[in-house]
């Protein structure tokens, strides 16, 4: 995607610490950046929600979701979150940065695919969402948009915009036709309740498409599809791509099921059936007898000598909505649709959903038949048998007509549209009844030698042999392109384009033209050209200067570097960090080694402190599923805040909250939570923070007792108001002796069980 220079987020650095570079995809509620991290000196995906949704709480509540739903989740195949920011100026999520492509662009450039690498790819998506139904979450909307693939084939499941926790049920109204429309389960059409099987259902549409290229259920109207896969029959895989194994069809087939109950109950049941096919690609599981045809022993029902004698039921056509119910729906999916739109990874564009308002439940049910070959040949024969005739029938009635004409020019028949034509084309088609005649050729919005004006009205009667007099096009209408040598690029740049003219920009040396300055352009103006000409622009770089190469300053010491480019001509920018090299080390340099530059060019150099640099860790916090309030979490190092946490409420916490610290070697914190209503604070246990390994390990800690501490549990008597001691002052509980906590024996909590709040 071309970066944008107009983009005020680009160029800026949120949290003092995330430096935005580019604009990497863009979807209905929120943009995506390219960032480095410049703490973790890495490269990282920042998804901004747009301004104009920062104050739409439905907006709000999905990408806050988003975060809640990564926060919880930690697995290979799903998208890393490392960092949250919602403040009132800006709401971001940092995340893993994913160097690859959607499955949706793989399969389109791939059509359809061999089933070792759909059943590669769709076990990792299983293992994905196992992982996610395990921790009380429902994603809701998979569609290949929304999975990413890398260059090694590993699988990204993303985009948990408007994902459902378990927790959840019945206390929100979000599960009411949402998901995207081609992937939709049937009782998310129908705006029922949702679980892991509706998940379940997405997959088995995806195996589906991967396998025959083809959606099971695809037309214009997006109401049209969502009934389908309420009421219609899936189409066999088999009709599409005949040799497709049995035990493969039978796998789509049960996750495709209308019945939740039929389907299978876990991304686990269905990983099992995938492992087992892959093991013998020639069994079958007998979910499904009729696939072999009510016989005692699987035949092959790809052979057409076995098949042809096959009694069959044509399938019944799906009829379309009534008339009024079509226009409702259709107008809340045009109402809806930019709550919804789809954004693709993001990273081309991310998405959220297309909402289907779904029929009545107690529409009729379609009789399920058997589907097979002979449907789309039978179709395609009596296509081709209606065309014929129309042909036969027309070519007879026209004959008629020149027969009962020969002799007789008078006859009336209605006069064609010439319209959009190209000359010769209707000459060709209609020159043995009228006579085309050219009166003028001119420029219009019609493409050159194409017929824009008729003097006698379409449907109007005319005779054999009559005049009709049109006007040609000779494309549009030329535009002047000025004379812009010594232009300011950038003005010349704009009057170009505003003339629907193209830039093609080439930068050369000029002694004569100042730096930034048009030296020519070809065509050179004042010429008249048809838009959508390409002129060459000739920019000035000003005088050509002596070029040198870049040296290899890394490891140098900022002196000598300093020396060394002195003597080439080259200026030197300084940009210290804090590093545990030798103070003055050269880290990095910002032009590569060996490019050559002009003399006076400026290259930054990145030097150490010699000071250990801060690493920040992550400490979490299991919340009490009783919990009720609103709190923050301090952490204190020898009763000094070390670390102060954002506002949380438990009800939308998702079970978990986290501080991020910042520090160096190992260093014991005491957490003490705050009840924000009442002031009331409460010692919640002491944390070994080691800040080498990124890891925690929890010396002491009773967090339950803490909130019950504080009055944040449900029907407990509420604490008392605290007014007397600063909120940044510890209780004496936290200075009495924690050493001896510390000390005492944390091995046997280090190894006895494994920690919880380690961090990877």
């Amino acid at each position: 995607m071309e970066k944008d220079h107009n983009d005020k987020n680009i160029g800026k650095k949120l949290d003092g610490r995330y430096e935005i570079t580019e604009l990497i995809g863009e979807g209905g509620m929120a943009d995506v950046y390219r960032a480095t991290d410049t703490v973790e000196h890495r490269t990282v995906a920042v998804k901004i929600l747009k301004k104009e949704f920062a104050e739409n709480e439905e907006f709000l509540r999905r990408f806050r979701n988003e975060s809640k739903a990564i926060a919880v989740l930690s697995h290979p195949n799903i998208v890393k979150i490392f960092d949250v920011g919602f403040s009132e100026r800006i709401q971001f999520i940092v995340m893993e940065y994913i160097d690859g492509i959607t499955l949706n662009e793989y399969m389109e450039t791939q059509g359809q695919l061999g089933w070792k690498d759909a059943v590669h790819f769709i076990l990792q998506i299983l293992r994905a969402l196992q992982h996610a139904h395990s921790k009380g979450i429902v994603h809701r909307d998979i569609k290949p948009q929304n999975i990413m693939v890398l260059r090694d084939g590993t699988i990204k499941v993303m985009d948990f915009g408007i994902a459902k926790f378990a927790r959840e049920d019945g206390k929100t109204g979000t599960d009411k036709a949402i998901g995207t429309v081609h992937y939709i389960s049937p009782e998310q059409a129908r705006g029922g309740a949702t679980d892991a099987k509706s998940d379940l259902y997405s997959v088995g549409v995806m195996l589906y498409e991967m396998l025959t290229g083809a959606k099971p259920f695809d037309t214009d109207n997006p109401v049209s599809i969502a009934v389908m896969h309420m009421q219609a029959k899936v189409p066999l895989p088999s009709s599409i791509r005949p040799d497709i194994q049995i035990g493969l069809e039978e796998i789509i087939l049960k996750a495709m099921e209308k019945d939740p109950a039929d389907r299978y109950q876990s991304a686990r049941e269905m990983m099992d059936d995938l492992q087992t096919f892959k093991e013998d690609p020639d069994g079958v599981f007998g979910y499904y007898p009729e696939l072999f045809e009510g016989e005692e022993q699987p035949v092959d029902i790809f052979n057409e000598d076995e098949n042809q004698n096959r009694d069959l039921t044509p399938e019944e056509e799906l009829p379309a909505p009534e008339e009024e119910y079509y226009e409702d729906d259709q107008q809340y999916y045009e109402d809806d649709q930019q709550y919804y739109e789809d954004e693709q990874q993001y990273y081309d564009e991310p998405q959220y959903g297309t909402p289907v308002l779904a029929a009545d439940e107690d529409d009729e049910e379609y009789e399920e038949e058997t589907k097979s070959l002979f449907v789309p040949i039978l179709s395609a024969v009596i296509i081709v048998v209606i065309v014929v005739a129309g042909v036969l029938f027309t070519t007879l009635i026209w004959n008629m007509l020149k027969g009962n004409t020969s002799n007789n020019n008078d006859i009336e028949f209605k006069m064609p549209s010439l319209i959009g034509m190209d000359y010769n084309e209707a000459n060709l088609r209609f020159g043995d009844q009228i006579v085309i005649n050219i009166i003028s050729s001119e420029y219009s919005d019609y493409a050159k030698d194409k017929i824009f004006d008729q003097d006698i009205n379409p449907n109007d009667p005319v005779a054999k042999g009559d005049t009709v007099n049109v006007k040609v096009s000779l494309g549009a209408k030329k535009v002047q392109l000025p004379d812009v040598r010594e232009w300011d690029f950038e003005t010349a740049k704009s009057t170009i384009l505003g003339l629907n003219l193209y830039v093609d920009k080439r930068n050369a040396y000029s002694d004569e033209i100042e730096a930034g300055r048009v030296i020519s352009t070809d065509p050179e103006g004042p010429k008249e050209l048809e838009p959508g000409t390409y002129v060459r622009v000739t920019v000035s770089l000003g005088e050509n200067k002596i070029t040198v190469p870049v040296p290899n300053f890394i490891n140098m010491k900022w002196d000598a570097a300093k020396t060394a480019a002195d003597g080439l001509k080259l200026t030197l920018a300084k940009k210290e960090v804090d590093d545990e090299s030798e103070e003055g080390t050269i880290l990095n340099q910002n032009v590569a080694v060996g490019e050559e530059v002009s003399e006076g060019t400026v290259i930054e150099l990145t030097v150490s402190s010699g000071k250990k640099k801060d690493t920040q860790v992550r400490v979490s916090f299991n919340i009490p599923v009783n919990a009720s309030g609103l709190f923050h979490i301090v952490l204190y190092d020898g009763g000094v805040p070390k670390a102060i946490g954002g506002s949380f409420n438990p009800e939308y916490a998702a079970g978990v909250t986290f501080l991020n610290v910042d520090g160096t070697d190992v260093v014991d914190l005491v957490a003490m939570l705050v009840n924000e209503d009442t002031g009331a604070e409460a010692k919640i246990g002491v944390y070994r923070v080691d800040f080498d390994s990124k890891s925690v390990q929890e010396l002491s800690g009773d967090i339950d007792g803490a909130f019950e501490a504080v009055g944040g549990i449900k029907g407990a008597a509420p604490a008392p108001q605290q007014t007397e001691a600063p909120a940044t002052t510890p209780p004496p509980v936290v200075t009495e002796a924690p050493a001896p906590i510390v000390t005492e024996a944390p091995a046997p909590v280090v190894t006895e069980a494994p920690n919880p709040f380690a961090i990877p």
